[in-house]
């Protein structure tokens, strides 16, 4: 009953990509596509930037695929998991210590991330040639959409990119509301830990040299609760 309402209640349902934008789900096309989709441009993004031998806009936009891949790999890794190997487990890896080297080596990240874009489309096509999933699945990908950027503002301050993190939760602030009311009546702890959480994690990036202990202890008591919403979703979509 409560997934039942759930998509009542989204109506024309999007499918957030972390960072800014949303893409709607038509009729003709179903949740699931459209939102694995909406995260091909930051693929595609990232060849043209190795094309470009930009490394420093190729690291961004890999890293805007990989916080957007987080809230719909769920699909992929439910459906093919050979697929899913390949690309997290092998390209993803890859390219992730190919841009991080001392001394990246261009032209094999791009080939590397080429193949991975090949490799993704092949998904897709997939993907919209098979039968729906159970819809507690789409569920999932939203809540895991919306936490996303979360997962990255501990890892910025860490590196002493301020700026990066509050973009990061800036994209958070931005996709909550496409999924508050779904977690409230899924559960009031996980609400109640974000809206009561996030001013004080507003609070604490605004500082001019923000604690990265203290943030990292405020966005894990936030992610920790949405994380046990995401498993008791994940585990009621395995078994229906």
């Amino acid at each position: 009953m409560k997934a039942a309402r759930l998509i009542v209640a989204f109506g024309v349902v999007s499918a957030l990509v972390p960072g800014g934008f949303a893409v709607h789900a038509t009729a003709a096309e179903r949740f699931e596509v459209t939102s694995i989709k909406a995260v091909r441009p930051t693929l595609v993004h990232t060849v043209d930037a190795l094309k470009k031998g930009n490394v420093a806009k190729a690291r961004e936009a890999f890293e805007a695929y990989d916080t957007a891949w987080n809230g719909i790999e769920v699909y992929i890794n439910t459906r093919d998991r050979e697929m899913y190997n390949e690309l997290e487990k092998n390209y993803q890896v890859k390219i992730e210590e190919g841009l991080n080297a001392a001394k990246p080596d261009v032209a094999a990240v791009l080939g590397n991330a080429q193949a991975m874009l090949a490799k993704f489309d092949q998904a897709i096509a997939a993907i919209e040639k098979a039968a729906p999933l159970n819809p507690l699945y789409d569920d999932v990908a939203r809540v895991r959409t919306a936490r996303s950027p979360l997962r990255n503002i501990a890892p910025a301050l860490k590196a002493g990119d301020v700026s990066r993190a509050r973009k990061a939760l800036a994209a958070f602030h931005s996709n909550w509301p496409h999924v508050r009311d779904f977690v409230k009546t899924r559960s009031a702890e996980a609400y109640d830990a974000v809206e009561k959480g996030l001013p004080d994690l507003d609070t604490a990036l605004k500082s001019a040299q923000p604690s990265t202990e203290q943030v990292t202890a405020l966005v894990n008591g936030i992610m920790g609760k949405i994380n046990a919403v995401v498993f008791q979703l994940t585990n009621e979509a395995r078994k229906a």
